[in-house]
């Protein structure tokens, strides 16, 4: 457990904002659902708990949850003694629970197959993928924050949807936050509208919370008002995150984010989306090809279990909506800003260490 310790104690010397860490032979995971009222910590033991957390919500975030399966099958190792067959079945488990955002599942495919031939030191092999792929994470979200931050001028309005931040990645800035952060952090002078993001509130609970915490700028929006604030010229670019991009380039994200692109090609605003080459998922080549999870309809017809609307009265709530290609301004990697014709800027991510807008 040495490697894992001092990557958990460099990133808190990092002053990161960590979603989940593993401490004292348990994973730990900050309740994203009791944000901003209060931080409590969760202290998971079993495989089944972070199953769980992950279909609950209890962690949420594309970034956060890919993470969640290194952490997982790290636990699984440890707790089994290193039995191949209890590590795969927590593989299987945890790919199960949220079924539209890929890294989750990609992240346990690689240690996966990094296993394949291990013997008596699974749980090193283990351990050493499991820092390999938190510190990539954390570099991903510092460099797309870097190439995202050029696309930012100095007094820009930047509009967010959901919450693609710190508690959505590593701890740095998940996805849209990592470019906002960025930018602020260069000295601009930027203001943030956030979308409260119905039905779960992310954008009024945690990403509101967050850009408080980093002292950026920010006002709240519901979800309706934004194209009326695009017609009033009150914002000059849009940055979202992404939960699966497909190989053309159609974007998975939280539902609401296509009526946003929408109001935003009427507008001549440009619209972004910022992700890592890990959530490009080249074996989709649409969006219309990408399962779209939908969650229970109280979740829409309840807000903390306070009925808004009458008994009876039935409810839709897909997860997640899909933004076509064409729509999209560019996709930030950590590579660079992927530009149209997509099929071909994506691919080469592949094998390209950074492409220049």
């Amino acid at each position: 457990m040495k490697q894992i310790d001092e990557m958990v104690s460099s990133f808190r010397d990092q002053e990161l904002f960590l979603p989940i860490w593993f401490e004292n032979g348990n994973i730990h995971i900050i309740d994203q659902k009791k944000l901003p009222f209060a931080e409590e910590i969760h202290s998971i033991s079993e495989i089944e708990e972070l199953a769980s957390a992950i279909k609950n919500m209890t962690i949420r975030g594309s970034g956060a949850i890919g993470t969640c399966g290194a952490w997982g099958l790290y636990l699984a190792a440890l707790q089994s003694g290193g039995d191949r067959e209890t590590v795969f079945h927590a593989g299987t488990m945890l790919k199960m629970t949220r079924p539209t955002a890929v890294n989750l599942m990609k992240t346990v495919d690689e240690i996966l197959d990094a296993i394949q031939g291990a013997g008596p030191d699974l749980i090193q092999q283990i351990e050493m993928k499991t820092v390999e792929i938190l510190e990539r994470q954390l570099a991903f979200e510092h460099q797309l924050g870097a190439h995202g931050a050029q696309l930012i001028e100095d007094g820009d309005a930047v509009l967010t949807h959901c919450h693609s931040g710190a508690l959505a990645g590593s701890g740095y800035g998940g996805r849209a936050l990592s470019v906002i952060r960025k930018a602020y952090e260069q000295g601009k002078d930027i203001h943030v509208y956030t979308c409260e993001t119905r039905p779960y509130l992310q954008g009024a609970r945690i990403t509101a919370y967050e850009l408080k915490k980093f002292g950026i700028p920010h006002t709240l929006l519901t979800d309706n008002m934004s194209g009326h604030c695009m017609s009033q010229g009150m914002i000059q670019k849009i940055v979202v995150g992404s939960d699966r991009v497909a190989a053309n380039g159609d974007l998975a994200n939280k539902v609401g984010t296509y009526m946003h692109a929408l109001a935003a090609k009427a507008h001549n605003v440009p619209f972004y989306t910022a992700t890592s080459s890990h959530t490009i998922d080249h074996s989709i080549p649409s969006g219309q090809e990408i399962e779209v999870e939908f969650r229970d309809a109280s979740e829409v017809t309840s807000i903390y279990n306070q009925p808004i609307a009458p008994e009876g009265t039935h409810a839709l709530y897909p997860s997640f909506d899909i933004t076509p290609n064409e729509l999209i301004s560019g996709i930030i990697t950590e590579k660079g800003v992927m530009k149209a014709p997509y099929p071909t800027s994506l691919q080469n991510v592949r094998t390209t260490n950074t492409i220049r807008a």
